[in-house]
């Protein structure tokens, strides 16, 4: 079946009214339940230390490709994701055409998620500015993307092949770890990256978990709204916090089970506790900056795309760098164990399950920045004419339903997802099956914030919240 239209945010005099373009990949009239198997799989993606791309130099711990394999044997899903700071929609969009060929599986059953993790190297086109263009990954970054797709393939076919008979519940927990970004800076008054603890933030630890009929655990799927930037530009390969929550639960499993984190709704939503990290960030980027003679938000993109001599000769603080590492350990830790926590009191879980999936497409107008500066001012911008294309989706596993959409979203556009959803049980999961060209997704009110998501944001007010909003709750209520 496919569905048509078209979401395009029209004139000033028509700016309130919307139409849908999307394209439903299944149908999902046709649905039905049966007897749920599960199969769950990891693979590490390390890069060799020989192949450390810029700006790294050296790795810290491992990354992993991980997957869920889920059957009710007459519909299937998968999920996937990976440690690594983003999939380009080529990539995810070749994983996934492999995948489903190979598995004979839909592929808007198939979701392909990113941890963000800030530490640790980009699949396919890395972006080379903050309103979303991508430049050609080179070099050592060949080898990684090689690997990474090969990763998500292995780890999805292994998922695959281990499938047993299974059953699957939800609970939620809340983590006080992270808090929105957008704040007025108290000594220049202008909007700056900073805590602001009066502005949305959203502690729900989503937890998916599967286990055998048995009562082993099979696979455990996280989900939280915080950015994994807590060793931004400190030069080491790491899966950050989200990694170490993985390998945790997995560990405490004696490696029997598989862990996936995957973002909330995080656009605005960093960790709480930065400091440390901070003291080396700042050092860093100034050095670029006074190396490059180049403005704040161009030496930041140069210091985590391409790296740069000046700042790699730095002298790093040992005492915030330990620190960092400290406290990455400590947010991943306790992560894992709220999750446990919240295992322990699923008692719900069902073996009979329908699996049915619709993706669509959010089209909105583009603008073009033509100025610089990283944040506080407004900025000046054009028309441009290529629109923006959000890719969401909605996949429901008996009565819980995960949203998604290759983009970064404000906190609010998630918590507007789950709040309009007809499933009590409902995750947004985000930066998932590619990477869009909108760069960060404001709510519309954030607009007026000038803050260095909206201001590299290739988007207009009026037309990603609801499109996104009312795309996935739409999605979300055709599934029977």
């Amino acid at each position: 079946m496919h569905l048509i239209g078209r979401i395009m945010l029209g004139t000033a005099l028509i700016a309130g009214l919307l139409s849908i373009k999307g394209h439903c990949q299944v149908a999902v009239s046709g649905a039905r339940p049966g007897s749920l198997q599960a199969g769950a799989a990891r693979v590490e993606i390390t890069p060799d230390v020989n192949d450390i791309p810029r700006p790294f130099t050296s790795i810290h711990d491992p990354l992993y490709a991980r997957a869920i394999y889920l059957d009710n044997g007459s519909d299937r899903a998968l999920l996937l994701n990976a440690d690594v700071g983003g999939i380009s929609t080529a990539t995810a969009g070749k994983v996934s055409g492999e995948i489903s060929k190979n598995l004979n599986l839909p592929a808007s059953n198939i979701l392909i998620s990113a941890t963000h993790d800030h530490n640790a190297i980009f699949g396919g086109p890395r972006p080379s500015g903050p309103g979303g263009s991508q430049g050609a990954a080179s070099g050592p970054g060949e080898l990684f993307q090689t690997k990474l797709e090969s990763g998500l393939v292995r780890a999805a076919q292994q998922a695959h092949d281990r499938m047993q008979p299974a059953r699957i519940g939800y609970g939620t927990g809340n983590l006080y770890l992270n808090g929105n970004r957008d704040a007025i800076d108290e000594q220049t008054r202008l909007w700056s990256q900073e805590p602001n603890l009066d502005y949305p933030s959203d502690k729900t630890l989503a937890v998916i978990k599967i286990e055998s009929l048995s009562g082993d655990l099979i696979a455990v799927y996280m989900n939280y709204a915080m950015h994994a930037n807590s060793l931004f530009l400190e030069g080491m390969i790491s899966g950050d916090f989200p990694g170490e929550a993985e390998r945790y639960i997995e560990r405490s499993y004696n490696d029997k089970a598989v862990a996936l984190w995957t973002s909330g709704a995080a656009g605005d939503q960093n960790p709480l506790y930065l400091r440390p990290n901070l003291k080396i960030e700042r050092v860093r980027i100034q050095a670029v900056q006074d190396a490059e003679h180049v403005d704040l938000g161009t030496a930041i993109m140069h210091a985590m795309f391409t790296g740069s001599p000046e700042a790699d000769q730095i002298a790093v603080d040992p005492v915030a760098m330990e620190q960092s590492l400290e406290l990455v350990k400590s947010m991943g830790q306790i992560t894992a164990e709220e999750t446990m926590r919240v295992m322990s009191h699923i008692h719900v879980l069902n073996s009979e399950v329908k699996i049915e999936g619709e993706q669509q497409e959010v089209t909105c107008p583009a603008r073009k920045r033509l100025d610089t500066g990283r944040e506080g001012a407004p900025g000046k911008y054009e028309d441009s004419p290529d629109p923006v294309h959000i890719k969401i989706g909605a996949l429901r596993i008996g009565d819980i339903a995960l949203g998604s959409a290759n983009a970064e979203l404000y906190n609010m556009i998630g918590q507007r997802v789950k709040a309009g959803s007809k499933f009590h049980d409902t995750i947004m999961v985000t930066l998932t099956n590619g990477m869009a060209n909108s760069g960060y997704v404001p709510t519309d009110d954030a607009f007026g914030r000038y803050t260095f998501q909206v201001l590299g944001s290739a988007l207009k007010p009026g037309c990603a919240e609801p499109g996104i909003v009312d795309g996935v709750d739409g999605m979300l209520e055709k599934l029977n």
